[in-house]
């Protein structure tokens, strides 16, 4: 690695986390308002500092390879809240699995059947079948049932960002106080960014939440893909 490779590493690592750090002040300046979720924020700001200083998407990835790494590390720390709320979690019961098993299954049934009300490409089709998993099981299944990963990787964040901000005002509407509910419904819809927003509000809602965003994104990569290809085999 050349200085200069370093350097840009140093300095892309440095503005991605201030970036993250400035949107964490507006969302709290703003009272947590959910059109200034730090997530929109931060890759509002990045996106605008990678247009004025004319550097590739590729390039900030390289560069930023290390805060990629390190979601492996905070995907393992996400099991403390489960551990810390395991008694809850157990009484889960059925009620629990089949609340998370619905709604793996109709979200993206929902949004493939508006694709396919439209008339979409059986492959936009495909991929839009795993808007509610995490990115990497996303990417992988998409890849393995004919879909495209890298489109699958946009619904998913698209999604999360969704879910997160629109999330707050759908449990007021619906009159959602239930932390289980509440966490659970973040986790099977709005993957690791509806996580994210449930450990703001709180461990209960943050284990729930973790709990359905592991269990859905699991079946889903071991189901989808031996499905799809016993249906073209037929």
């Amino acid at each position: 690695m050349d200085l200069q490779t370093f350097t840009n590493m140093i300095v892309w690592l440095v503005v991605t986390v201030c970036c993250y750090g400035i949107a964490l002040a507006c969302a709290k300046k703003l009272r947590l308002n959910p059109l200034c979720h730090p997530i929109v924020v931060t890759v509002a700001l990045v996106s605008l500092l990678l247009v004025v200083s004319d550097t590739q998407v590729t390039q900030f990835q390289s560069y930023t390879y290390l805060l990629h790494w390190l979601l492996g590390p905070a995907t393992v720390a996400l099991a403390v809240p489960i551990h810390n709320q395991w008694d809850r979690v157990k009484k889960l019961g059925v009620n629990g699995w089949i609340s998370i098993a619905f709604g793996g299954v109709f979200a993206p049934v929902l949004a493939c059947f508006t694709l396919y009300i439209f008339d979409a490409p059986m492959t936009l089709q495909l991929t839009m079948m795993l808007k509610s998993v995490s990115t990497p099981f996303a990417m992988s299944t998409a890849d393995a049932i004919g879909g495209v990963g890298e489109l699958a990787a946009v619904f998913v964040i698209v999604t999360g960002i969704v879910g997160a901000i629109m999330s707050d005002s759908l449990f007021r509407l619906l009159k959602i106080s239930n932390a289980n509910a509440q966490g659970l419904a973040l986790g099977t819809v709005a993957h690791a960014i509806g996580t994210a927003k449930a450990i703001q509000k709180g461990e209960q809602v943050a284990a729930m939440a973790v709990l359905a965003m592991c269990i859905t994104g699991i079946v889903t990569v071991l189901i989808l893909p031996p499905l799809f290809s016993l249906f073209i085999a037929v």
